[in-house]
């Protein structure tokens, strides 16, 4: 699922936000799907300095790793690997939805609740796109845009909701994923950051 936000309020964005905006726009985009090689060939060239930034410096050991990655991947073996990993044959060795982590189960109450918020914060469904709406990339890319809206306070009530009780479980699982190899890599990036944007949204009041 992509969604579209209904004109957003622009605001001046920090270097902070501006990151944050980058990195899960860059995570939803190699959850939705495998990276092609100009995706690759960006990822292996990416220079991210979060030397002077304390809240993204316990990142720093993971973004090598994702870059030594892509260098050593190709388009086809990292599209059979997503496959493996996501979706698999009936089922892949990860379920990428959020009402799979919280209850066992597709399309439950998790999914409602989202479906429901989503609505009222002004998010309308591509009707073009199959997957519910809790598909991790789905929620990246909200999370992405309410960081450009600039509101604190929905960032951390839709993270909360809808991200914090399971994102770390579902990255740990990626990264132990048999069939994976860059995304062990993605796992591992997506665990620091995700863990990072939960400690910010516990310590912010």
């Amino acid at each position: 699922m992509e969604t579209v936000a209904m004109n957003p309020a622009q605001t001046s964005l920090n270097e902070d936000a501006v990151l944050r905006i980058e990195i899960y726009n860059m995570l939803a985009h190699l959850f939705r799907q495998a990276p092609d090689q100009n995706v690759l060939t960006f990822l292996a060239d990416i220079d991210v300095d979060t030397a002077n930034n304390p809240q993204q410096s316990t990142m720093a050991a993971a973004w090598p790793l994702l870059k030594l990655a892509a260098e050593k991947s190709t388009p086809l073996a990292v599209e059979e690997e997503y496959q493996d990993v996501f979706i698999g044959i009936g089922r892949g060795e990860v379920v990428p939805f959020g009402s799979w982590y919280l209850t066992g189960s597709l399309m439950e109450m998790p999914l409602a609740y989202l479906r429901r918020d989503l609505k009222q914060l002004g998010f309308e469904r591509d009707e073009s796109v199959k997957e519910p709406e809790d598909h991790i990339a789905a929620l990246l890319e909200v999370m992405a845009m309410l960081v450009e809206g600039g509101d604190a306070h929905l960032q951390k009530t839709f993270f909360n909701r809808h991200l914090a009780e399971w994102c770390e479980k579902f990255c740990t699982d990626v990264k132990a994923a048999n069939s994976a190899v860059f995304y062990t890599a993605v796992g591992e990036l997506a665990l620091q950051f995700l863990t990072v944007e939960k400690t910010r949204f516990l310590e912010s009041k």
